[in-house]
């Protein structure tokens, strides 16, 4: 009689894939201590954000949209000279949330893409380095530099880029973002550690994104109404930036609201004025 073979359990294999597993769940838990204490780390006595008043504004900002959103967006039959404009989303945000300037920036004529990179939760030295080789790609097919348009964290990666790659930029245009003063001077500092896994002083592209304004025309959009970032923070001084523009919209609302999207058009039809 013939009995079916079985299998001898190879102990060795299970052994090692047994220390493999603990290794990595020794990682996993030092990543997780890591974050958390940069999660809980305390903010400088002398650095503000926003009120607690302010911040909770921020929850108006769907009924701000829909109530703004009944004025009209730049019409197509203001079109000037077409260039092409790249948008860079927010923290924890996808592209998608800034269609509706995509369509204002569109109608204007203007050829406009997003970041290619999906949701944005934070920079890696490899995500930025395929940002940046976007950034380039496009430039080289449209046989033009860009207008980098970036929301909060966006426009802190769009500062960045301008200084690395000038040739491949006409123009930065930051909303709301917290290029001035201390790093933590805003109320998304903790959240951002806690996801990123580094500091928010220390991010892993470079410093040049804070401070000293890139070499190309550089523009901050800020708005006291703004619950996230410190007015002051995302308005800079004199030589961070080349000319700062108040509106009156909650940070979230840069996203999407009409008078942001009037702005951008206005701003870059500017551009097209200094270049010829």
């Amino acid at each position: 009689m013939t009995f079916p073979r079985v299998a001898v359990r190879d102990e060795h294999r299970v052994g090692v894939a047994l220390r493999s597993a603990g290794a990595r769940l020794v990682l996993w838990q030092r990543a997780i201590a890591r974050r958390g204490a940069l999660a809980f780390q305390a903010r400088p006595s002398e650095v503000r954000g926003p009120t607690l008043a302010r911040l909770l504004s921020e929850l108006k900002t769907p009924y701000e949209l829909w109530s703004a959103g009944r004025r009209a967006l730049p019409a197509a039959a203001d079109r000037g000279a077409s260039h092409p404009v790249m948008l860079l989303p927010g923290f924890g945000t996808h592209p998608a949330r800034m269609k509706r300037l995509r369509s204002a920036l569109g109608a204007a004529g203007h050829r406009v893409a997003d970041w290619g990179l999906g949701f944005n939760f934070g920079p890696s030295e490899d995500r930025f380095d395929r940002l940046c080789e976007r950034v380039l790609t496009m430039a080289r097919r449209e046989g033009q530099p860009l207008v980098l348009v970036g929301w909060s964290l966006g426009g802190l990666f769009a500062r960045e880029i301008a200084h690395r790659h000038p040739e491949a930029v006409a123009m930065v245009i930051t909303m709301g973002s917290p290029f001035s003063g201390d790093r933590r001077a805003n109320n998304a500092w903790r959240a951002y550690q806690a996801i990123t896994g580094h500091a928010v002083d220390a991010p892993p592209v470079g410093e040049r994104c804070f401070g000293a304004k890139p070499p190309v025309p550089t523009i901050a959009l800020w708005s006291p109404r703004d619950g996230i970032v410190s007015p002051r923070s995302s308005c800079g001084r004199p030589g961070e930036r080349d000319r700062a523009v108040a509106l009156r919209c909650t940070h979230l609302g840069f996203a999407g609201h009409p008078d942001v999207a009037r702005t951008l058009v206005s701003l870059i039809g500017a551009l097209e004025q200094d270049n010829t």
